[in-house]
């Protein structure tokens, strides 16, 4: 089968940890990878953000990026992207016409308005990843959203026009029913994790005799650092570190970073919380691995492929009872659950945690075990390819002739 998969703003060739740069790269990367290994074509089509950027790069995982030109070629905030995706779907529709697709596949909203303009004639059927809703940020950030207005309009129309809907988790297939869009087309599909580079070891040691609690991601507010930071005010002898954002040596320049180190000296850990700045991706399983506990407590999460990761480490983990969390955390028995921004909540858990090595070890095999029976990559693209037959035979014009369109 050829596949064109879109991401706008999200190079499946960039380097995590930066504030646009997270779980939606990582995703289309390890996905059209295990797709490609399956022998399916695939292109990934994102957005030219540096002008010495090649038209094509043919991956060492046998899948194509191709950059498409659209607004200047330079990094571009995405919340700020909306203008030029008009752009974007132009030079797509010509990729595709020269190189037709059997499905496409787009993630996030502003590649599903892009995908549903450039096939508007091409009956090719648009499947259609959201990552994020803008109804659930809306919900969580209030007047601290970014979004352009036009999010939440758009996104309905995507849910109405796209061929069907790859949910990755439960909590979000009832987002989009809510939002309107028929439960008969929306296939819940997770996302993955390598469970040959993130494998548990074989003797994990204390570093520095301390207990070690690692927690990952973009370092933006609703990644709910701040809340582990407070926590770890509750925890003796225990050291915080903390990987994402950008490389080490910029993050004096960086004032998440700043805000966070100033809090933790405020409480007295600043002398045991570490921030690591962006990490290669090949020292992430080592990371994962050093820890004694993982904390992954946002104020929502739409996946999560952190906890995934840790899982995968043989490494239990905290979660907040959010999003797609509750599907991949099983509470007491992978890890525990606990509310979203309760600093006093997590320091019970972690407590309970640490301090109980038969816990600990039985929480960090049971989610070693779950991950490979549920959540590899090769599975994940068979359960996705499954999604892609189910609609290739449906003609997508008539879909839309129904909608007014």
């Amino acid at each position: 089968m050829r596949i064109a998969m879109v991401s706008e703003h999200a190079s499946p060739l960039a380097a995590l940890g930066e504030v646009d740069a997270g779980g939606q790269n990582l995703h289309v990367a390890e996905l059209s990878a295990a797709l490609n290994r399956l022998g399916h074509d695939v292109t990934v089509y994102t957005r030219r953000d540096a002008a010495d950027l090649p038209r094509k790069v043919i991956t060492r995982q046998g899948y194509r990026v191709v950059h498409i030109d659209a607004g200047p070629p330079d990094k571009v905030a995405k919340d700020d992207l909306l203008p030029h995706m008009g752009d974007f779907a132009t030079n797509l529709r010509t990729h595709l016409h020269a190189r037709p697709a059997d499905v496409v596949h787009s993630h996030f909203w502003m590649s599903g308005l892009t995908s549903l303009l450039a096939t508007r004639d091409l009956d090719v059927p648009v499947v259609q990843t959201f990552h994020a809703l803008g109804t659930v940020k809306r919900r969580y950030q209030g007047k601290a959203d970014s979004s352009p207005p036009e999010r939440l309009a758009i996104e309905r129309m995507i849910g109405r026009q796209a061929t069907r809907i790859a949910a990755t988790c439960a909590d979000e297939q009832d987002e989009l029913i809510r939002m309107g869009i028929a439960r008969s087309r929306i296939s819940v599909v997770p996302c993955g994790v390598d469970i040959d580079s993130f494998q548990p070891a074989r003797h994990r040691a204390k570093p520095g005799g301390q207990t070690r609690i690692v927690t990952v991601g973009r370092l933006v507010p609703r990644k709910g650092f701040q809340t582990t930071i407070d926590a770890l005010a509750l925890l003796p002898d225990t050291e915080l570190v903390i990987a994402g954002g950008p490389v080490k040596g910029k993050l004096g320049d960086c004032p998440q970073a700043q805000t966070l180190l100033a809090r933790a000296r405020r409480l007295g850990v600043g002398d045991r919380v570490r921030l690591m700045g962006q990490v290669d991706r090949r020292k992430m399983p080592g990371l994962l691995r050093s820890a004694d506990a993982v904390v992954c407590v946002p104020w929502y999460e739409p996946f999560g492929i952190v906890p995934l990761e840790a899982m995968a480490c043989g490494v239990p983990v905290v979660a907040a009872a959010v999003g797609g969390l509750l599907d991949t955390v099983v509470d007491h028995s992978t890890g525990l659950h606990v509310p979203a921004r309760n600093p006093v909540a997590l320091a019970d858990a972690l407590t309970a945690l640490l301090h109980n090595e038969v816990m600990n070890e039985t929480y960090g095999i049971a989610g070693r075990d779950r991950v490979v029976a549920r959540y590899s990559w090769d599975r994940i693209a068979l359960e996705t390819t499954r999604v892609y037959e189910s609609c290739v035979a449906v003609p997508r014009s008539a879909d839309l002739v129904r909608e007014g369109s």
